[in-house]
């Protein structure tokens, strides 16, 4: 049962993408607010227009004025905080490869700064035309995101310095395949300075792989081994290059295992078949060293894993696996509750991540910046829908199997949002306004509050009716909704390029929402709710197609993804246990009973 709901939770988004229209030539309001704030911020006026006559030496002393104070603001800022970069105005705001942002972009960003590393999470020195992405990204947030801790920054650092040393083209690592090749396992692995290597397996749906990777990626960083990522389902073409100086992406050719991608279960070398056959043991003698590790194991941590392949999350099973050269891990959950149930990693988990619950964010953000392509489709979509308005709620419909378009799960979506005063109540009569009169000429309407409403589905029914009701009836209060939908593939269609580059935009578009609405079970909702650094609303799965949920939606207890299959035993009694009761920082998810997610008690 377990194992057939856990399948359930493959996610996907979104349909041919409906491309915005041309920006208009006329500045933004985005630029306008800006340079307000600039004003401000330097002690002047608000920029008024002039008077049709100045003198020369009026205009002398307005440029002198403006550009000392400007100057010494630079530099201060500058020599205080040398990751964060200064912005003087919506005209001049930052040059990329000779792109400039547009002033919508800049809408809730500070007027004379933003910290485009992310407090030190990122790296500096990319190429930025590569990967516009990287550094852009921000200036579309009015949320800054959680600030990562001094530790998890050093310890991300000596990360990078680990992937070039061992990465695809360096001696070391030509050093490592040849003795995969023969079999070798190259001594006793706990104490030698050779390289160690997890490579991450890239399979199921967007969601999946995006969560599957930020698991390898910490559990790479907690052990001391070099990330490759398995190319296939487009990776490199959908993300950029984490890495400086180096590639994630394991080379195509000349990788000793060959069909690596199809390992499973029933494989002889995963860490459960070899535990159970005993090529691996856990007891003194493989402890101390008198029996040799293999070259490989392959971790095997789907949703089918068995007991043997959960002792994973063992401390004695992590000192056997110390030891090995080479691990291959498929999953398809986010395994990181996981890791904090490991006695040996808890306290490096604790310095890494103070808020335990910035897990996913902090590695998301490190990780995951769109494609220069996605990034267009992002940006584009951004300007022209949601950058204008006021408020932007995203609200992520997953529709599992070939469920159809669903009146229940409608009413289910619009009475959570309501209900957490995420939309406005609709008015009883159609055609009246906020007041109850008939509706008024344009220009003696007060200005309303304006609401972008971003729904992401692979079907467009819940957008179209979503449309429809605040088309046909007025919102109380005056405020004005719009509901857009990028694509509604109608299908999901991992794999595909097209596809994913979509939905690929359609995730990070929910994560620039200012309130999230996401569906139970979504690995797609997990990963925009990560990437946004917010808890969000979640719809509960019904009973049956046809009952709406009461209360219909509830708050997640943290912005971190739901493990849908852990482990259920306690490795120090060794015997079964209830794994969300072991340790403080995970307990059980509110969308799924069994699975477990990461909190902070703070």
């Amino acid at each position: 049962m377990r194992q057939r709901e856990a399948k359930l939770g493959v996610d996907a988004a979104a349909a041919p993408w409906k491309e915005p229209p041309p920006p208009p030539p006329q500045r933004s309001a985005a630029g306008r607010w800006l340079d307000a704030e600039a004003a401000a911020a330097l002690g002047l006026a608000t920029r008024t227009k002039r008077a049709p006559y100045c003198s020369v030496l009026n205009v002398v002393l307005a440029a002198f004025v403006l550009t000392v104070p400007t100057m010494v603001i630079l530099l201060g800022a500058r020599a205080s905080a040398p990751p964060v970069r200064t912005i003087s105005s919506a005209d001049d705001v930052v040059r990329r490869g000779g792109s400039r942002l547009k002033p919508t972009a800049i809408v809730g960003v500070h007027a004379t700064s933003y910290d485009r590393l992310l407090g030190g999470l990122l790296a500096d020195g990319f190429d930025e035309r590569s990967c516009r992405s990287r550094y852009q990204s921000v200036l579309y947030r009015r949320r800054p995101g959680r600030r990562p801790a001094a530790y998890l920054v050093s310890k991300l650092r000596q990360q990078e310095a680990l992937q070039r040393q061992c990465g695809p083209g360096t001696a070391a690592y030509a050093h490592a395949l040849e003795q995969l090749r023969s079999g070798k396992s190259g001594g006793d692995m706990a104490g030698s300075q050779e390289c160690k290597y997890l490579v991450s397996i890239s399979y199921r749906g967007l969601g999946n792989r995006i969560l599957a990777t930020a698991s390898a990626f910490l559990y790479a960083v907690l052990t001391g081994r070099a990330l490759l990522v398995d190319p296939s389902n487009e990776m490199g073409e959908l993300f950029c290059e984490p890495f400086p100086g180096t590639t994630w992406l394991l080379p195509p050719s000349g990788f000793p295992l060959a069909s690596y991608t199809n390992f499973s279960v029933a494989t002889a070398e995963s860490y459960g078949n070899m535990l159970r056959n005993n090529v691996i043991r856990t007891d003194a003698a493989a402890a101390a060293g008198d029996v040799p590790p293999p070259a490989f194991s392959y971790v095997h941590l789907d949703h089918d894993a068995t007991e043997q392949d959960k002792l994973f999350f063992c401390d004695e099973d992590q000192r056997a696996l110390r030891r090995i050269p080479w691990l291959v891990m498929r999953t398809d959950n986010y395994i990181v509750p996981g890791l904090f149930l490991v006695a040996g990693f808890r306290a490096e988990l604790g310095r890494m991540f103070p808020e335990p619950d910035t897990a996913f964010h902090h590695a998301a953000r490190y990780l995951f910046h769109p494609s220069n392509h996605v990034w267009g489709l992002v940006a584009r979509y951004h300007d022209a829908y949601l950058a204008a308005a006021a408020r932007r709620v995203g609200i992520q419909v997953r529709v599992f199997g070939s469920q159809p378009d669903s009146p229940a799960l409608l009413e289910q979506i619009t009475r959570c949002a309501q209900r957490e005063r995420l939309l406005p109540e609709l008015l009883a009569a159609a055609g009246d306004d906020d007041d109850g009169d008939p509706v008024a000429p344009p220009k003696s309407r007060r200005r309303k509050t304006t609401t972008a409403v971003l729904v992401t589905s692979l079907k467009s029914w819940y957008s179209e009716q979503l449309k429809g009701m605040y088309w046909e009836r007025a919102a109380a209060g005056g405020e004005a909704v719009s509901v857009q939908q990028p694509s509604h593939e109608e299908f999901q269609r991992s794999g595909a390029r097209s596809h994913d580059a979509k939905a690929w935009a359609e995730v990070y578009l929910l994560s620039l929402t200012d309130a999230l609405v996401t569906t139970a079970w979504s690995t797609f909702g997990y990963v925009a709710q990560g990437l946004a650094g917010e808890r969000p609303w979640v719809m509960y799965r019904p009973d049956n197609e046809t009952h709406v949920p009461d209360p219909p939606c509830g708050r997640d207890v943290s912005m971190e993804p739901c493990f849908h299959a852990p482990p259920f035993y306690d490795c120090r009694l060794k015997r079964g246990a209830d794994t969300g009761e072991i340790v403080p920082q995970v307990q059980h998810c509110i969308d799924m009973s069994w699975g477990l997610k990461i909190v902070h008690q703070g």
